[in-house]
């Protein structure tokens, strides 16, 4: 067990204390701990992120990258989404220890404990902070759940299944 000279007083700082790797979030000041993903989440997961990947690398679009990954949006959520991508505009904000200010694009694929910060907390602060989109898959069902920002407000986008088009990229994605 770790001694510390000064115990950390915030959420955030008992964040950053945590060992890398641990699957938690800190969602609006709260620390939200999650099993390890089902193998149906990782299917969808990894057909999505290496299409998105090397679309992204090839269009020389910017960079992608898949949980665990901090995001820092503020000292009060960071955040391990399944996906991001940051436009090349956006490459500063990547820092050593994660990502430090708003992805371009968040790819959330749900499971059953997160469904509920998916839909409500994560996605107010997602677009409080302006993710360009913001998309959530259910791998049990294929659905798929956009939104995009306009004028500062999320849009929700056309559902569907099974595909993903993002108007950011121009492009669709299948799983």
């Amino acid at each position: 067990m770790e001694s510390y000279v000064h115990p950390p007083k915030t959420m955030f700082e008992i964040y950053q204390g945590l060992p890398e790797g641990t699957l938690v979030q800190l969602i609006k000041n709260e620390l939200v701990m999650s099993p390890s993903p089902l193998n149906v989440h990782q299917k969808v997961l990894d057909k999505i992120y290496r299409q998105i990947g090397d679309f992204v690398e090839v269009n020389h679009l910017g960079e992608t990258r898949f949980a665990p990954f901090d995001v820092y949006l503020d000292k009060r959520n960071v955040f391990q989404p399944d996906v991001v991508f940051i436009s090349n505009e956006n490459l500063h904000k990547i820092e050593a220890n994660g990502l430090h200010g708003a992805p371009d694009l968040v790819i959330e694929v749900l499971s059953p404990s997160t469904v509920k910060h998916d839909f409500g907390k994560k996605k107010d602060v997602y677009e409080r902070y302006g993710v360009k989109e913001y998309w959530i898959i259910d791998p049990s069902t294929k659905s798929v759940n956009g939104f995009s920002i306009v004028n500062g407000v999320y849009e929700e986008l056309e559902k569907s299944n099974a595909v993903l088009f993002s108007r950011l990229l121009d492009a669709a994605f299948k799983f």
